[in-house]
Protein backbone atom coordinates (compact mmCIF):
# COMPACT_ATOMS: atom_id res chain seq x y z
CA UNK A 1 0.00 0.00 0.00
CA UNK A 2 1.23 3.48 -0.82
CA UNK A 3 1.35 6.21 1.78
CA UNK A 4 -1.12 9.08 1.37
CA UNK A 5 1.56 11.51 2.63
CA UNK A 6 3.45 13.19 -0.24
CA UNK A 7 7.02 14.36 0.30
CA UNK A 8 8.49 15.89 -2.86
CA UNK A 9 11.58 17.03 -0.98
CA UNK A 10 12.05 14.17 1.47
CA UNK A 11 15.38 14.18 3.29
CA UNK A 12 17.40 10.99 3.23
CA UNK A 13 20.06 9.22 5.26
CA UNK A 14 21.39 6.08 3.61
CA UNK A 15 21.57 2.88 5.60
CA UNK A 16 23.53 -0.27 4.88
CA UNK A 17 22.56 -3.92 4.73
CA UNK A 18 25.86 -5.14 6.13
CA UNK A 19 25.21 -7.71 8.84
CA UNK A 20 27.18 -5.90 11.56
CA UNK A 21 25.99 -2.36 10.87
CA UNK A 22 22.99 -2.39 13.23
CA UNK A 23 24.12 0.72 15.11
CA UNK A 24 24.47 2.70 11.90
CA UNK A 25 21.11 1.53 10.54
CA UNK A 26 19.28 2.33 13.78
CA UNK A 27 20.64 5.86 13.68
CA UNK A 28 19.86 6.19 9.97
CA UNK A 29 16.21 5.27 10.61
CA UNK A 30 15.92 7.65 13.58
CA UNK A 31 17.54 10.54 11.71
CA UNK A 32 15.39 10.02 8.61
CA UNK A 33 12.19 10.02 10.67
CA UNK A 34 13.34 13.09 12.59
CA UNK A 35 14.18 15.02 9.42
CA UNK A 36 10.88 14.18 7.71
CA UNK A 37 8.67 14.28 10.85
CA UNK A 38 6.44 11.36 9.76
CA UNK A 39 7.18 8.34 7.56
CA UNK A 40 5.82 4.88 6.90
CA UNK A 41 8.02 1.79 6.87
CA UNK A 42 7.82 1.78 3.06
CA UNK A 43 9.00 5.40 3.02
CA UNK A 44 11.90 4.48 5.29
CA UNK A 45 12.96 1.54 3.15
CA UNK A 46 12.95 3.78 0.07
CA UNK A 47 14.77 6.71 1.67
CA UNK A 48 17.42 4.73 3.57
CA UNK A 49 18.00 2.04 0.90
CA UNK A 50 17.48 -0.61 3.59
CA UNK A 51 15.49 -3.78 2.97
CA UNK A 52 11.86 -3.78 4.14
CA UNK A 53 12.69 -6.55 6.61
CA UNK A 54 15.59 -4.55 8.11
CA UNK A 55 13.35 -1.49 8.46
CA UNK A 56 10.62 -3.61 10.04
CA UNK A 57 13.02 -5.07 12.61
CA UNK A 58 14.54 -1.70 13.52
CA UNK A 59 11.23 0.15 13.79
CA UNK A 60 9.80 -2.62 15.97
CA UNK A 61 12.78 -2.25 18.29
CA UNK A 62 12.43 1.54 18.40
CA UNK A 63 8.68 1.35 19.03
CA UNK A 64 9.28 -1.06 21.92
CA UNK A 65 11.92 1.30 23.32
CA UNK A 66 9.51 4.23 23.16
CA UNK A 67 11.67 6.22 20.70
CA UNK A 68 9.03 6.15 17.95
CA UNK A 69 5.25 6.61 17.96
CA UNK A 70 2.84 4.85 15.61
CA UNK A 71 0.03 6.96 14.17
CA UNK A 72 -3.37 6.01 12.82
CA UNK A 73 -3.18 3.71 9.77
CA UNK A 74 -3.35 5.51 6.44
CA UNK A 75 -6.04 4.69 3.91
CA UNK A 76 -4.69 4.01 0.47
CA UNK A 77 -4.58 1.21 -2.12
CA UNK A 78 -6.78 -1.83 -2.30
CA UNK A 79 -4.33 -4.52 -1.26
CA UNK A 80 -2.39 -5.32 1.90
CA UNK A 81 -2.42 -3.86 5.38
CA UNK A 82 -2.85 -0.07 5.85
CA UNK A 83 0.45 1.78 6.15
CA UNK A 84 1.24 3.09 9.62
CA UNK A 85 3.00 6.49 9.88
CA UNK A 86 5.86 6.66 12.38
CA UNK A 87 7.13 9.75 14.17
CA UNK A 88 9.61 10.62 16.92
CA UNK A 89 8.26 10.33 20.46
CA UNK A 90 9.32 13.54 22.26
CA UNK A 91 9.26 11.69 25.58
CA UNK A 92 11.29 8.80 24.24
CA UNK A 93 14.47 10.21 25.75
CA UNK A 94 15.89 13.33 27.37
CA UNK A 95 19.26 14.98 27.62
CA UNK A 96 20.97 17.74 29.57
CA UNK A 97 22.92 20.58 28.01
CA UNK A 98 25.39 22.67 29.99
CA UNK A 99 26.94 25.82 28.55
CA UNK A 100 29.92 27.25 30.42
CA UNK A 101 31.43 30.57 29.53
CA UNK A 102 33.33 33.29 31.34
CA UNK A 103 30.36 34.78 33.17
CA UNK A 104 27.45 32.37 33.01
CA UNK A 105 26.58 28.70 33.32
CA UNK A 106 23.29 27.66 31.71
CA UNK A 107 21.79 24.18 31.95
CA UNK A 108 18.69 22.84 30.21
CA UNK A 109 16.99 19.48 29.92
CA UNK A 110 15.30 18.86 26.59
CA UNK A 111 13.26 16.09 25.01
CA UNK A 112 13.69 14.45 21.60
CA UNK A 113 11.67 17.24 19.96
CA UNK A 114 14.10 19.83 21.31
CA UNK A 115 11.63 21.33 23.76
CA UNK A 116 13.22 22.71 26.92
CA UNK A 117 11.53 21.01 29.86
CA UNK A 118 13.50 22.80 32.58
CA UNK A 119 16.24 25.45 32.77
CA UNK A 120 18.76 26.67 35.36
CA UNK A 121 21.33 29.46 35.30
CA UNK A 122 24.20 30.59 37.54
CA UNK A 123 26.53 33.59 37.44
CA UNK A 124 30.22 32.61 37.41
CA UNK A 125 33.59 34.27 36.87
CA UNK A 126 36.02 32.33 34.66
CA UNK A 127 35.43 29.13 36.66
CA UNK A 128 37.95 26.30 36.84
CA UNK A 129 36.79 22.65 37.11
CA UNK A 130 36.88 22.64 40.94
CA UNK A 131 34.48 25.58 40.97
CA UNK A 132 32.25 24.44 38.12
CA UNK A 133 31.66 20.76 38.93
CA UNK A 134 29.72 21.32 42.20
CA UNK A 135 27.54 23.86 40.38
CA UNK A 136 26.86 21.38 37.57
CA UNK A 137 25.79 18.77 40.13
CA UNK A 138 23.47 21.29 41.80
CA UNK A 139 21.93 22.29 38.47
CA UNK A 140 21.52 18.64 37.45
CA UNK A 141 19.52 17.97 40.62
CA UNK A 142 17.52 21.16 40.11
CA UNK A 143 16.60 20.14 36.55
CA UNK A 144 15.54 16.69 37.71
CA UNK A 145 13.22 18.12 40.37
CA UNK A 146 11.81 20.90 38.21
CA UNK A 147 11.15 18.76 35.12
CA UNK A 148 9.52 15.77 36.84
CA UNK A 149 10.71 13.59 33.94
CA UNK A 150 11.47 9.87 33.92
CA UNK A 151 15.22 10.13 34.58
CA UNK A 152 15.79 6.53 33.45
CA UNK A 153 15.34 7.89 29.92
CA UNK A 154 18.19 10.37 30.28
CA UNK A 155 20.73 9.79 27.50
CA UNK A 156 23.44 11.87 29.12
CA UNK A 157 24.86 15.37 29.19
CA UNK A 158 26.39 17.61 26.58
CA UNK A 159 28.96 19.98 28.10
CA UNK A 160 30.27 22.89 26.04
CA UNK A 161 32.77 25.65 26.64
CA UNK A 162 35.07 27.92 24.60
CA UNK A 163 37.86 26.25 22.63
CA UNK A 164 40.34 25.35 21.41
CA UNK A 165 41.05 22.15 23.32
CA UNK A 166 44.53 20.82 24.03
CA UNK A 167 46.50 23.33 21.95
CA UNK A 168 49.69 24.59 23.56
CA UNK A 169 49.69 28.37 23.79
CA UNK A 170 45.96 28.68 23.04
CA UNK A 171 44.15 26.63 25.70
CA UNK A 172 43.53 28.22 29.12
CA UNK A 173 45.71 31.21 28.23
CA UNK A 174 44.56 34.82 28.34
CA UNK A 175 41.22 36.58 28.84
CA UNK A 176 39.23 34.71 26.16
CA UNK A 177 39.84 31.22 27.59
CA UNK A 178 38.95 29.41 30.82
CA UNK A 179 41.66 28.29 33.26
CA UNK A 180 42.30 24.73 34.38
CA UNK A 181 40.40 22.87 31.66
CA UNK A 182 43.28 21.89 29.37
CA UNK A 183 43.45 18.28 30.64
CA UNK A 184 39.68 17.75 30.95
CA UNK A 185 37.87 15.43 28.54
CA UNK A 186 34.46 13.77 28.33
CA UNK A 187 35.62 10.59 30.07
CA UNK A 188 36.94 12.57 33.05
CA UNK A 189 33.69 14.52 33.30
CA UNK A 190 31.67 11.30 33.03
CA UNK A 191 33.54 9.79 35.97
CA UNK A 192 33.16 12.90 38.09
CA UNK A 193 29.47 13.50 37.32
CA UNK A 194 28.29 9.90 37.19
CA UNK A 195 26.58 10.01 33.78
CA UNK A 196 27.68 9.93 30.13
CA UNK A 197 29.14 13.31 29.11
CA UNK A 198 30.05 14.55 25.63
CA UNK A 199 32.43 17.51 25.57
CA UNK A 200 32.33 20.01 22.72
CA UNK A 201 33.23 23.59 21.82
CA UNK A 202 30.53 26.23 22.22
CA UNK A 203 30.64 27.27 18.55
CA UNK A 204 30.12 23.68 17.41
CA UNK A 205 27.22 23.26 19.84
CA UNK A 206 25.69 26.49 18.54
CA UNK A 207 25.86 25.13 14.98
CA UNK A 208 24.10 21.94 16.10
CA UNK A 209 21.43 23.95 17.91
CA UNK A 210 20.87 26.16 14.87
CA UNK A 211 20.64 23.17 12.55
CA UNK A 212 18.19 21.26 14.72
CA UNK A 213 16.05 24.12 16.01
CA UNK A 214 16.80 27.25 13.93
CA UNK A 215 16.96 28.55 10.39
CA UNK A 216 19.73 26.18 9.25
CA UNK A 217 17.54 23.05 9.37
CA UNK A 218 17.54 22.74 5.57
CA UNK A 219 21.17 23.71 4.98
CA UNK A 220 23.61 20.91 4.21
CA UNK A 221 26.74 23.06 3.98
CA UNK A 222 27.08 26.02 6.31
CA UNK A 223 29.32 27.63 8.90
CA UNK A 224 28.01 29.10 12.13
CA UNK A 225 30.14 32.02 13.30
CA UNK A 226 29.80 32.23 17.08
CA UNK A 227 30.67 35.64 18.47
CA UNK A 228 31.51 35.22 22.15
CA UNK A 229 34.33 36.55 24.28
CA UNK A 230 36.46 35.17 21.43
CA UNK A 231 35.34 33.94 18.01
CA UNK A 232 34.74 30.37 16.84
CA UNK A 233 32.85 28.52 14.17
CA UNK A 234 30.86 25.31 13.85
CA UNK A 235 30.94 23.50 10.50
CA UNK A 236 28.30 21.39 8.78
CA UNK A 237 29.64 19.89 5.57
CA UNK A 238 27.57 17.62 3.34
CA UNK A 239 24.92 17.43 6.07
CA UNK A 240 27.33 16.21 8.73
CA UNK A 241 29.07 17.93 11.59
CA UNK A 242 32.79 18.37 10.93
CA UNK A 243 35.01 18.75 13.98
CA UNK A 244 38.48 17.94 12.61
CA UNK A 245 41.19 15.56 13.72
CA UNK A 246 41.29 16.75 17.35
CA UNK A 247 37.93 18.45 17.63
CA UNK A 248 39.28 21.94 16.95
CA UNK A 249 37.95 22.58 13.44
CA UNK A 250 36.42 26.03 13.21
CA UNK A 251 38.95 28.00 15.27
CA UNK A 252 38.59 30.86 12.83
CA UNK A 253 39.25 33.39 15.59
CA UNK A 254 42.95 32.60 15.22
CA UNK A 255 42.98 32.97 11.45
CA UNK A 256 45.36 35.82 10.65
CA UNK A 257 43.51 38.49 8.68
CA UNK A 258 45.74 41.50 9.41
CA UNK A 259 49.45 40.53 9.18
CA UNK A 260 51.36 42.48 11.80
CA UNK A 261 48.09 43.63 13.35
CA UNK A 262 46.88 43.59 16.95
CA UNK A 263 48.72 41.17 19.26
CA UNK A 264 46.76 38.04 20.22
CA UNK A 265 47.11 35.88 23.34
CA UNK A 266 48.03 32.94 21.08
CA UNK A 267 51.33 34.68 20.23
CA UNK A 268 50.40 35.77 16.71
CA UNK A 269 49.38 39.19 15.50
CA UNK A 270 46.29 40.16 13.52
CA UNK A 271 44.02 37.23 14.47
CA UNK A 272 40.36 37.65 13.47
CA UNK A 273 39.02 37.56 17.03
CA UNK A 274 41.13 40.60 17.93
CA UNK A 275 38.70 42.53 15.73
CA UNK A 276 35.46 40.47 15.82
CA UNK A 277 34.57 39.41 19.38
CA UNK A 278 33.01 40.70 22.56
CA UNK A 279 36.51 41.19 23.94
CA UNK A 280 37.43 43.47 21.04
CA UNK A 281 34.21 45.42 21.51
CA UNK A 282 34.76 45.80 25.26
CA UNK A 283 38.27 47.12 24.61
CA UNK A 284 36.97 49.68 22.12
CA UNK A 285 34.30 50.79 24.61
CA UNK A 286 36.91 51.08 27.37
CA UNK A 287 35.20 48.56 29.69
CA UNK A 288 37.41 45.47 29.23
CA UNK A 289 37.93 43.49 32.48
CA UNK A 290 35.44 45.72 34.33
CA UNK A 291 31.96 45.09 35.69
CA UNK A 292 30.41 46.48 32.50
CA UNK A 293 32.08 43.91 30.25
CA UNK A 294 28.91 41.81 29.87
CA UNK A 295 26.40 41.08 27.09
CA UNK A 296 23.68 42.35 29.45
CA UNK A 297 25.34 45.78 29.56
CA UNK A 298 25.65 45.80 25.76
CA UNK A 299 21.94 44.98 25.42
CA UNK A 300 20.96 48.31 26.91
CA UNK A 301 23.73 50.29 25.24
CA UNK A 302 23.07 52.24 22.04
CA UNK A 303 25.63 52.08 19.25
CA UNK A 304 27.31 55.43 19.76
CA UNK A 305 30.72 56.78 18.72
CA UNK A 306 32.90 54.01 20.17
CA UNK A 307 30.47 51.37 18.94
CA UNK A 308 30.79 52.75 15.43
CA UNK A 309 34.56 52.58 15.81
CA UNK A 310 34.35 48.90 16.67
CA UNK A 311 32.07 48.19 13.71
CA UNK A 312 34.48 50.01 11.39
CA UNK A 313 37.42 47.94 12.68
CA UNK A 314 35.51 44.63 12.51
CA UNK A 315 33.94 44.84 9.06
CA UNK A 316 36.94 44.44 6.74
CA UNK A 317 38.57 41.53 8.65
CA UNK A 318 35.20 39.73 8.76
CA UNK A 319 34.54 40.35 5.07
CA UNK A 320 37.92 38.79 4.30
CA UNK A 321 37.17 35.80 6.54
CA UNK A 322 33.78 35.19 4.87
CA UNK A 323 35.43 35.27 1.45
CA UNK A 324 38.10 32.76 2.56
CA UNK A 325 35.56 30.37 4.10
CA UNK A 326 33.29 30.47 1.05
CA UNK A 327 36.16 29.95 -1.37
CA UNK A 328 37.64 27.09 0.64
CA UNK A 329 34.48 25.15 1.52
CA UNK A 330 31.83 26.12 -1.09
CA UNK A 331 29.23 26.54 1.67
CA UNK A 332 25.63 27.64 1.17
CA UNK A 333 25.73 30.30 3.87
CA UNK A 334 27.59 31.80 6.80
CA UNK A 335 25.20 31.96 9.78
CA UNK A 336 26.12 34.59 12.37
CA UNK A 337 25.07 34.48 16.01
CA UNK A 338 26.38 34.15 19.55
CA UNK A 339 26.40 36.32 22.66
CA UNK A 340 26.44 39.67 20.86
CA UNK A 341 23.05 41.40 21.49
CA UNK A 342 20.69 41.60 18.53
CA UNK A 343 21.02 45.30 17.65
CA UNK A 344 24.83 45.04 17.60
CA UNK A 345 24.67 41.84 15.55
CA UNK A 346 22.23 43.35 13.05
CA UNK A 347 24.44 46.43 12.66
CA UNK A 348 27.52 44.28 12.06
CA UNK A 349 25.85 42.10 9.41
CA UNK A 350 24.38 45.14 7.65
CA UNK A 351 27.84 46.74 7.47
CA UNK A 352 29.29 43.64 5.78
CA UNK A 353 27.32 44.25 2.58
CA UNK A 354 28.26 44.28 -0.19
CA UNK A 355 30.41 41.21 0.35
CA UNK A 356 33.50 40.58 -1.79
CA UNK A 357 32.90 38.61 -4.97
CA UNK A 358 33.31 34.88 -4.37
CA UNK A 359 32.03 31.57 -5.70
CA UNK A 360 28.74 32.37 -3.89
CA UNK A 361 26.92 34.82 -6.15
CA UNK A 362 23.64 35.60 -4.37
CA UNK A 363 24.77 38.22 -1.88
CA UNK A 364 21.54 38.37 0.15
CA UNK A 365 21.68 34.66 1.00
CA UNK A 366 25.36 34.34 1.82
CA UNK A 367 25.06 35.83 5.31
CA UNK A 368 22.19 34.86 7.60
CA UNK A 369 21.31 35.67 11.18
CA UNK A 370 20.80 32.73 13.53
CA UNK A 371 17.23 32.24 14.75
CA UNK A 372 17.47 29.60 17.50
CA UNK A 373 17.53 32.25 20.26
CA UNK A 374 19.54 33.10 23.34
CA UNK A 375 19.89 29.50 24.50
CA UNK A 376 21.18 28.18 21.16
CA UNK A 377 24.44 26.96 22.76
CA UNK A 378 22.72 25.21 25.68
CA UNK A 379 20.22 23.67 23.23
CA UNK A 380 23.10 22.50 21.08
CA UNK A 381 24.78 21.05 24.16
CA UNK A 382 21.59 19.17 25.06
CA UNK A 383 21.40 17.98 21.48
CA UNK A 384 24.85 16.36 21.65
CA UNK A 385 23.66 13.08 23.27
CA UNK A 386 20.57 13.11 21.00
CA UNK A 387 22.70 13.92 17.96
CA UNK A 388 25.02 11.07 18.91
CA UNK A 389 22.01 8.76 19.21
CA UNK A 390 20.45 9.88 15.91
CA UNK A 391 23.17 10.88 13.50
CA UNK A 392 24.63 7.91 11.60
CA UNK A 393 28.20 7.20 12.62
CA UNK A 394 30.02 6.50 9.38
CA UNK A 395 33.12 5.39 11.28
CA UNK A 396 31.05 2.44 12.57
CA UNK A 397 30.08 1.51 9.04
CA UNK A 398 33.67 1.64 7.79
CA UNK A 399 34.92 -0.40 10.74
CA UNK A 400 32.26 -3.07 10.28
CA UNK A 401 32.79 -3.09 6.52
CA UNK A 402 36.38 -4.19 7.12
CA UNK A 403 35.16 -7.15 9.13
Amino acid sequence: MKSTVTRPNALTVSGTNLEHARSHNRRAVLETVRLNRQLTRADLARLTALTPQTVSNITAELLDAGMLLAGAPLRGGARGQPAVPLSINPDGAYSIGVQLDHQTMIAVVSDLAGRVRARAERAVHRPDPQTALPLITQMHDELRRASGLDWTRLLGMGFVMPGPFGVEGMTSVGPTTLPGWEAVDGAWLSRRLGLPVLLQKDATAAAIGERLYGMASELRNFIYLFIGTGLGAGLFLDGRLYTGGRGNAGEVGHMIVQPGGRPCECGNRGCLERYVSLRALYETLGVADGALATPAHLSGLPIAQNGERWLDSAVEPLRQAVNILESLLDIEAVVVGGLLPAHWLNALVERLHPLPVSIRHRDGERLRLGSAGRDVVALGAAALPIFDEFNPQYEVLLKNGRG
